[in-house]
């Protein structure tokens, strides 16, 4: 038995290879270097979907209507402004019917998007702003959530982060997915059960801490010793380390490439990104100086709440934004589960009293 069922093969999969020994990420043959230089969101939801779900005529077409058939649940969404932005999807994401078919996954990769942007948009005292079909998910979400159109580069940026998360083997949230769908429940189920596993702080809720950090840590020549005391006082450094990969994670330098982008656009504070590389420079030194017989390289979250942060997305909306990429992987995963796989259901040891006539 291995706790957290660590090196447990628990599934075969054709969607995605996380090689954590040489730090490497390959969705459906393809790795992420080229999917990020190359592809767009919808590009990887259909790259995802294939031989899952029926591909239609226009992917981006298809998932704009599904935007707007969803944009009418915000309709009774006032009396969620009041829960945290995550809770609140959750609520409106369980509105949706379950179903096995493209219609139902179209919606559900279509709903955390504009959930999102409406609850944030009620939060603040505001309407939601209806979906445009015509846009890019990329381009509309940051266009519901602002009211106003994005520029090129922060589409581009934003595009480039929902590729790089959209799936990754078989985390928390996507082996809940999993779980779900082995019992036939459905695909709105599914999603529910992943995106409730990545609400909690150990999966999908790391970025907005790194914020924390950065804010703590104030002035590039104050990190150092920062770190050192943070760390000495047993306290994670967050943005590193990963529970898989052993060097980088190669997700890392995808949205370190968009951040830079952001930056040099003028969407970024010099002295923020100046502090971010400081910190990461002497995080790094640190881990490897003081932890040496571990792995600690810098992961995802780092460069994901300098950007999301740079999109105007607030901390406490982070956790549905993954959830806009992250969706395509859940729904591909549950379609193969419930296609191929069986009911899963593990084993466990029982490690509690046991009674007298059996001990005996």
């Amino acid at each position: 038995m291995k706790s957290g069922l660590e090196d447990v093969v628990a599934a075969e999969t054709v969607l995605s290879d996380v090689d954590g020994k040489n730090g490497r990420l390959i969705v459906r043959g393809v790795s992420l270097d080229d999917l990020v230089a190359n592809s767009r969101y919808e590009d990887v939801v259909g790259l995802l979907f294939d031989g899952f779900l029926p591909s239609p005529p226009d992917l981006r077409a298809a998932l704009g209507a599904a935007r707007v058939a969803v944009f009418p649940h915000l309709a009774g969404a006032v009396g969620l402004k009041d829960l945290s932005p995550v809770e609140g999807m959750r609520a409106l994401l369980a509105r949706l019917a379950d179903g096995d078919d493209l219609p139902t996954a179209l919606e559900l990769v279509a709903a955390p998007a504009v959930f999102t942007a409406g609850l944030l948009r009620l939060k603040a005292g505001l309407a939601p702003v209806s979906p445009d079909p015509a846009l890019s998910m990329a381009a509309d979400t940051l266009r519901m959530v602002h009211g106003a159109v994005p520029t090129e580069q922060q589409v581009a940026a934003l595009d480039r982060y929902l590729v790089t998360v959209a799936d990754h083997g078989l985390n928390a949230s996507t082996f809940a997915a999993r779980v779900v769908a082995s019992t036939q429940a459905g695909l709105t189920s599914s999603v529910l059960a992943a995106l409730s596993a990545l609400k909690g702080p150990l999966h999908g809720g790391a970025p907005g801490p790194v914020l924390d950090m950065l804010d703590s840590v104030g002035s590039p020549g104050n990190a150092g010793k920062w770190l050192d005391e943070a760390l000495a006082g047993g306290e994670r450094l967050m943005g590193f380390g990963h529970r898989v990969y052993r060097v980088r994670d190669p997700r890392a330098d995808a949205l370190k490439g968009a951040v830079r982008m952001l930056a040099a656009s003028g969407a970024i504070d010099p002295a923020r990104l100046a502090l971010a590389e400081a910190v990461e420079a002497a995080a790094l030194d640190l881990l490897r100086r003081k932890k040496p017989d571990r792995a600690l390289d810098t992961n995802v979250e780092f460069y994901t709440a300098l950007l999301l942060e740079a999109l105007g997305f607030p901390r406490e909306a982070f956790t549905c934004v993954f959830a806009v990429g992250r969706v395509a992987g859940w729904i591909a995963h549950a379609r193969e589960q419930a296609l191929d796989g069986r009911l899963i259901r593990p084993m466990s040891v029982y490690v509690g009293p046991v009674p007298r006539v059996a001990a005996e």
